[in-house]
């Protein structure tokens, strides 16, 4: 298994990738750059970067490699220590190259020293783009004489006759154009005045009469009669089952409704409610016969 190709791939999606026990390669953002000098222009790129002190397992290298040869992590993780052995081995003797990332070699103080290969760029946004090298270009100052007009009769007095012609032409031109703007401009402002006292005087003399004029409609108000005698059904001390009793009355004809809290905190449902006492009494005895004989007449006092 070569370990480098996969740290390569990784290097392209990801800034960091810890190869455990050994050290992180790093990638840098370096912006495009363009040299005055060589007349180049180099595209936007990612340096590679050695860090030995990064030897923590993060899980990526390793998880990378059991998915792309299908083996466990465990099989993975053996597998780059095998190959970190091999590095440091090959470090105590001579250099290593590491694929296509760079070379790797030991100082006199035994670190690890990393030279990048700078030919690959990890940066996918400048995928496919190169070092463009243009040619110089020269820049030179073309010297401009001043023209020399052909001297006329009345070069004498300064001013050549046709230039002394178009000026009074332009002045002539001006004002003509400015007289004519300034009376066209009255003439609007006189023309709009008329329109406007025209409209008021047609507001002012206009009649507005309604043929069908709408129908008036008359509205009855019903006075609602009060219902002081109330035949109780029941008082629930919880308002769910209140509700459900005055479902099951109307379900039976009733005109169920709950009329509110006791002294006692429970919820009254009725049967019915009239205005009459002798009503609510013979009512009360028809159901107390036949439907409830629990049901009993409650006075609602009125003010």
């Amino acid at each position: 298994m070569n370990l480098a190709t996969y740290i390569n791939d990784l290097l392209y999606r990801y800034d960091c990738v810890i190869v455990p026990d050994f050290g992180g390669f790093v990638t840098n953002r370096i912006g495009a750059k363009a040299n005055n000098f060589t007349h180049t222009f180099t595209p936007p790129t990612k340096q590679v970067t050695f860090n030995s002190l990064l030897k923590h397992n993060d899980g990526l290298l390793a998880n990378y490699i059991a998915s792309a040869e299908n083996i466990s992590f465990e099989k993975a993780s053996t597998a780059i220590s095998l190959s970190v052995i091999k590095w440091q081995n090959e470090l105590q003797s001579r250099t290593v190259q590491i694929d296509r990332l760079g070379v790797l070699t030991l100082n006199e103080e035994k670190q690890i020293i990393f030279e990048p290969n700078t030919a690959v760029n990890y940066l996918t946004e400048s995928f496919g783009l190169d070092t463009v090298t243009s040619s110089a270009i020269s820049r030179f100052k073309e010297e401009v004489k001043p023209l020399n007009p052909t001297p006329t009769k009345a070069a004498h007095k300064g001013i050549p006759i046709f230039i002394k012609y178009a000026a009074t032409a332009a002045i002539l031109l001006t004002l003509g154009f400015a007289g004519y703007n300034g009376y066209e401009n009255n003439l609007q402002k006189e023309n709009l005045a008329n329109q406007e006292k025209a409209i008021q005087k047609k507001i002012q003399s206009a009649t507005f009469v309604i043929s069908n004029p709408l129908p008036t409609i008359d509205l009855k108000v019903v006075k609602e009669v009060a219902k002081p005698f109330h035949i109780v059904a029941g008082a629930f001390q919880f308002a769910e089952n209140a509700e459900k009793r005055v479902e099951e009355l109307k379900a039976k004809g009733f005109d169920a409704k709950i009329i509110g809290v006791n002294k006692w905190g429970l919820t009254q449902v009725t049967f019915n409610s009239y205005a009459s006492r002798n009503e609510a009494t013979n009512n009360l005895y028809r159901i107390q016969k036949t439907v409830s004989k629990d049901a009993w007449l409650l006075v609602e006092k009125i003010d």
